[in-house]
């Protein structure tokens, strides 16, 4: 097949998704597949007759080191040729247009929005994923949790605020503060005293003017992948110091993370239960990852968000879920494209 595998783009997780991109087409390319790599916010801009003719060439490498530091977004935008204010780079619907499917491996905005997906959609683009409704209703954390309470989902209480409103209080410490769209724990503080909450407000509003604010459970933090419907092996995020913020995401040696994790059949079960069920709440199609805290002393399992496009290196959490299930890196991949193919016939 011919496969485009979108990454980049303009979100603050780009650096994650340059990477992604790198490792998911080197995986399609050794199964076999015609592969371009194609960064969504410059497009494409080699020279080419018919768009079909990119899919026969080299495999350009895009691969990025991820930085502790979240990128420079209008150092990247002044870099473009394009002197406008599209978020989709030259001639990326018409290079799409020309392969069988898509494969997404954008993260955040203008990728894991469904904003993109919607723009496909109308233009007859076939991709891997969730589509633009379920990826629109996860990348809204209070949209999400509305349905996770109308699910009988648990999740923690919270609020959101605007940067305009006159009532910033929040009557319990200590709390989370986040932005209300962002990923990857962008602009994400946890507040224990009323100077940090402040600080945390300020931190959030740096990057949307939405954040939510939630009551901070104190607990085991684990993620389960869903795939095709069905729960992955749960893994348990164990962060040297702080929390799982951006820095102790990506860069190596910050993190333990212990795959299957050391949970009792009780916990697992309910874990891989409620997953599921947020993959059905939310509309969600063919793989995502959801987010989970195990309260330490009820035992309770929280919900704190779902990822409809999670990171897809080897080392990424989801890949080491499927891993840890008996599917290797490139056969995730496969499974990936030909499921969402399904989705056309």
């Amino acid at each position: 097949m011919n496969i485009a595998v979108l990454c980049g783009g303009l979100s603050m997780e780009r650096d994650v998704s340059l990477k992604s991109g790198a490792v998911i087409a080197e995986a399609l390319r050794a199964n076999g597949h015609n592969v371009a790599v194609i960064d969504s916010f410059f497009g494409y801009t080699g020279d080419y007759t018919d768009p079909a003719e990119i899919y026969t060439r080299s495999l350009s490498g895009l691969s990025a080191e991820i930085s502790s530091e979240v990128p420079d977004l209008e150092k990247i935008k002044a870099s473009r040729r394009q002197n406008n204010d599209s978020r989709i780079g030259d001639n990326l619907i018409e290079v799409c247009r020309a392969a069988d499917i898509v494969f997404l491996g954008l993260h955040g905005a203008d990728g894991e929005d469904g904003r993109l997906q919607a723009a496909f959609d109308i233009a007859g683009v076939k991709y891997t994923g969730t589509g633009y409704l379920g990826s629109g209703i996860a990348m809204n954390k209070e949209a999400a949790k509305k349905l996770f309470k109308a699910n009988g989902i648990l999740t923690p209480e919270g609020r959101r605020i605007n940067v305009n409103d006159a009532d910033k209080s929040y009557p319990c410490l200590p709390c989370v503060v986040k932005p209300k769209s962002s990923g990857s724990s962008v602009g994400t503080s946890i507040a224990h005293t009323p100077e940090e909450y402040e600080k945390a407000l300020e931190f959030g509003f740096k990057y949307e003017d939405d954040v939510l604010v939630e009551r901070y459970i104190k607990g085991r933090e684990v993620d389960v992948g869903v795939l095709c419907g069905k729960a992955l092996p749960p893994i348990e995020i164990v962060p040297k110091s702080g929390f799982f913020d951006y820095k102790n995401k990506y860069q190596d040696g910050m993190t333990d993370e212990i795959c299957p994790a050391d949970l009792s059949g009780d916990v697992t079960a309910k874990l891989m239960d409620a997953a599921e069920r947020v993959f059905k709440a939310l509309y969600l199609e063919v793989y995502a990852r959801m987010d989970f805290i195990i309260e330490g002393t009820t035992g309770d399992v929280y919900c704190l968000e779902a990822n409809t496009l999670p990171g897809m290196t080897p080392a990424s959490l989801l890949p080491k879920e499927a891993l840890a299930a008996g599917i290797k890196y490139e056969e995730l991949c496969e499974l990936i494209v030909n499921r969402s193919l399904e989705k056309y016939e």
